[in-house]
């Protein structure tokens, strides 16, 4: 392996490893850094994630360390894949690491916890106007991609060519890859994604069916992009992968962590009970906070999403927010 990896995946969880596998795949010596020095040597000794891929051995190009300067000093590209609580500290932490020829992308989806702020704004405020930046998101199961199943991402950079050279990183016979420029509307795409998902899978746990499932998909989008709008995002882009794609993947299969939360809550099931037995951050219930924050602050509405706040933090009963769903005013489907 050369002394000098390219590439550096920051987050060793499901999704965090899955990418970095397809980036060895591709030929590009990988690291995969972990904070945790004891999961460093366990991946690395298994050479693989038993934990989150278990049984999916790891490509000959990737390597495991949790000595993060290190990782810093011998990578140029940086791929953040922390939960979205956690990217903000992941930024402060790589910041005094920072080289002018680094460059940062990140696979994280979510808002900042209480600031209702968007990925790339913290990341601008972080490392400043010099480091080009780029967001990853798509429909894709980590599990899916590790096992290399056929499945597309969009990478969005403002400089076109810049993303051009990620999506050229990870580009594959398996792994397909598109390039676009709204940061904004990818960014929204998958954070609200997560928080209709808990909406569909509770309207399943309840047993209402594919009607109801199909009904709140697509007036998912709709509330997707009406807020995304609102935040400068544009239309074609909630259509696209980052849009309509993901929200039916997260929506429709088990795999997916908010889905199966919102089974749980429809079962009648206890969250903290639920998110335990998960074992994986759950980000629709932090997001569905900001979500609603963000939309009023807007004037957007969201009553998907509403409903899904108000079963989540303030304990509405799933049929009772169902139920004030159903019972809204007859208004033109579009806008």
């Amino acid at each position: 392996m050369p002394s000098r990896p390219r590439f550096a995946v920051l987050g060793a969880g499901s999704w965090g490893t899955a990418l970095a596998m397809v980036l060895a795949d591709n030929g590009q010596p990988t690291l995969l850094w972990t904070h945790r020095a004891e999961q460093a040597q366990r991946l690395q000794q298994d050479r693989c994630n038993q934990r989150y891929l278990p049984d999916i051995p790891f490509p000959e190009g990737l390597s495991v360390s949790a000595d993060l300067q290190q990782v810093l000093n011998d990578a140029e590209r940086l791929l953040i894949v922390v939960p979205s609580h956690a990217f903000r500290q992941t930024l402060q932490a790589i910041k005094p690491f920072l080289r002018p020829e680094h460059k940062v992308a990140w696979a994280t989806k979510g808002l900042e916890p209480d600031t209702r702020k968007l990925l790339h704004q913290m990341a601008r405020e972080e490392l400043g106007e010099k480091i080009p930046l780029a967001v990853i998101s798509g429909p894709t199961f980590a599990r899916e991609v590790a096992r290399k199943l056929p499945g597309a991402v969009t990478v969005a950079a403002e400089d076109r060519d810049y993303a051009l050279q990620w999506a050229k990183a990870f580009n594959n016979h398996y792994f397909r890859t598109y390039t676009g420029t709204d940061i904004v509307g990818v960014e929204i795409g998958g954070a609200v994604k997560n928080v209709l998902a808990i909406a569909a899978g509770t309207a399943d746990g309840l047993g209402f069916g594919a009607n109801a499932r199909a009904a709140l998909i697509a007036r998912g989008v709709a509330e997707i992009t009406r807020l995304g709008l609102a935040l400068g995002a544009r239309q074609d882009t909630f259509v696209g992968l980052t849009g309509l794609g993901d929200l039916v993947l997260t929506c429709t299969d088990d795999q997916s962590r908010n889905r199966r939360l919102g089974l749980a809550l429809g079962q009648g099931k206890n969250i903290d009970d639920t998110v335990k037995e998960i074992g994986q951050v759950v980000e629709g219930i932090n997001t569905s906070r900001e979500v609603r924050a963000l939309a009023d602050a807007h004037n957007v509405d969201m009553p998907i999403s509403e409903q899904v706040y108000r079963v989540i933090h303030e304990g509405l009963a799933p049929r009772d927010a169902v139920q004030a769903l159903m019972e809204r005013a007859i208004r033109a489907e579009i806008d």
